[in-house]
């Protein structure tokens, strides 16, 4: 039996809130007095970052008070409903303290059911991916909302693949898709390439993306029409922190591509 469609309403909200919390980093994005730290485990913080979970926290706390939340600087504060939150204020902390505009505010919401809601802001772009399960996957790009436009080759070859985090790929995982696959640039990510129809994946290797980094993209794929795992064909939040993004008839041959080179894979 299929899971239930979660309520539109609660979709709405979580798109609200994402678009207030996308305003709030814009604006600190083209402030001078921008503070940057370094955490314990070595990566950037802003205070910005602080400010847009504090945002989406609060607004959280004050509607759904018995809701967990989970965000990246803020930790875990537990509910007893049953339904949780999770909140990546700023994906691309370092792209925002270097004024590189690559960033985005993630909110994902997880329930009884697995995942039920996934938005992904990107608002110096202006451009929103939004997800609810049993609803469909929408874009927003400026005032224009559409549904994904997906490409459908299932032979590598031709497929478009962007990829992230290469400078800290295995050589043979590099080596392998620049033989099989056209590879790009960043050509929009999930929002602005893949479900627009400029790229047919996204292959995450390299630097590890933390739980919130991945959240929202489970019910945005499978609400698009696409397919997400880790690098090894696995369920993405319980793997290692890289993913396959791809459209339903290329993923299976990618994995095919990719798995051969991965630690602890035959080699034939």
């Amino acid at each position: 039996m299929s899971s239930p469609a979660v309520d539109p309403d609660l979709l709405d909200f979580a798109i609200t809130l994402a678009d207030r919390a996308g305003r709030l980093a814009a604006d600190r994005f083209f402030t001078t007095d921008l503070a940057v730290t370094t955490k314990p485990d070595g990566s950037a913080v802003t205070d910005a970052d602080h400010a847009v979970e504090n945002l989406i926290r609060t607004e959280l706390r004050q509607r759904f008070a018995d809701d967990e939340i989970y965000g990246e600087e803020g930790g875990t504060t537990p509910g007893t409903s049953g339904r949780s939150w999770v909140i990546d204020p700023i994906d691309g902390t370092t792209y925002f303290a270097h004024r590189i505009p690559l960033f985005s505010t993630r909110l994902a919401c997880y329930d009884e059911h697995g995942p039920a809601i996934g938005v992904i802001n990107e608002p110096v772009a202006q451009r929103m991916v939004f997800a609810g399960r049993g609803l469909g996957c929408r874009i927003r790009i400026g005032d224009r909302e559409t549904t994904p436009i997906l490409r459908h080759t299932d032979d590598p070859a031709d497929a478009r693949v962007e990829i992230v985090n290469p400078s800290r790929w295995p050589g043979d995982l590099l080596l392998t898709l620049h033989q099989n696959v056209k590879i790009t640039g960043y050509l929009g990510g999930i929002a602005g390439g893949l479900l627009t129809g400029l790229i047919d994946a996204i292959v995450i290797g390299g630097t590890e993306q933390g739980y919130e980094d991945l959240a929202p993209l489970p019910v945005i794929v499978e609400e698009a029409g696409c397919v997400v795992t880790d690098l090894d064909g696995g369920p993405l939040l319980s793997g290692p922190g890289s993913a396959v993004i791809s459209t339903r008839p290329l993923h299976g041959r990618l994995l095919e591509i990719i798995c051969p080179t991965r630690p602890g894979r035959r080699r034939d």
